[in-house]
């Protein structure tokens, strides 16, 4: 599996273009903004865009999902709580448009949904506290964390749907029982393992 790291928009939120080696077929998480250099860095791979997966509602991980929406025509994947926040126009949600035009979720993600990549298969962790619909999603030994684990560091917690003893409580029972050697990346900044983030994350 091949991943790349865009830091995309004013926030440099970490979108994640994954794409299959054998089949090409891609998922991009995390749209952030840059749509541009996002289209571009999913040609130059000769990727084949079948997801848009959203770790969570926040405009500075959905900035960009209208114009790959357009580009490639794929679903957008969000979690129920966090769609209904971005179309409440709730403080760092949204709205979301595109064009002036409101973009249009396809599904809902929810705990254990499996999307099929190539030969992998893509997990969905609900792991609430940043924001009600916070998910992660693990692929082999590659877990993309969003905003809920950082390195040395967790989400925010201070913003609308924000819980620090829940954000707490995803990440003690939903992501440091998995392997060590799952390589964590996260919404923001370098990427960690769950190994190291067990000995060193200050807040565990």
């Amino acid at each position: 599996m091949e991943i790349k790291r865009i830091p995309a928009g004013v926030y440099a939120a970490n979108c994640y273009i994954m794409c299959d080696e054998s089949t090409k077929e891609t998922a991009v998480i995390d749209p952030g903004g840059d749509g541009e250099d996002i289209i571009k860095a999913v040609k130059a791979i000769e990727g084949k865009v079948k997801y848009i997966l959203l770790t969570h509602g926040h405009m500075d991980h959905t900035g960009a999902v209208g114009m790959l929406k357009e580009e490639f025509s794929v679903p957008v994947y969000i979690h129920k709580q966090d769609e209904q926040l971005i179309k409440n126009g709730a403080y760092m949600f949204g709205p979301l448009k595109f064009k002036g035009i409101e973009v249009e979720f396809d599904k809902n993600v929810k705990e254990n949904d499996i999307f099929e990549l190539g030969e992998s298969e893509i997990k969905c962790i609900e792991t609430p506290g940043h924001t009600p619909g916070g998910v992660c999603y693990l692929v082999n030994d590659s877990l993309f964390t969003g905003d809920t684990l950082f390195l040395r560091s967790i989400g925010r917690t201070d913003l609308e749907g924000g819980n620090f003893e829940t954000i707490i409580e995803s990440i003690k029972s939903k992501l440091m029982v998995l392997n060590d050697d799952i390589k964590v990346y996260p919404g923001h900044g370098p990427q960690s393992t769950i190994k190291y983030e067990r000995e060193n994350n200050p807040f565990f």
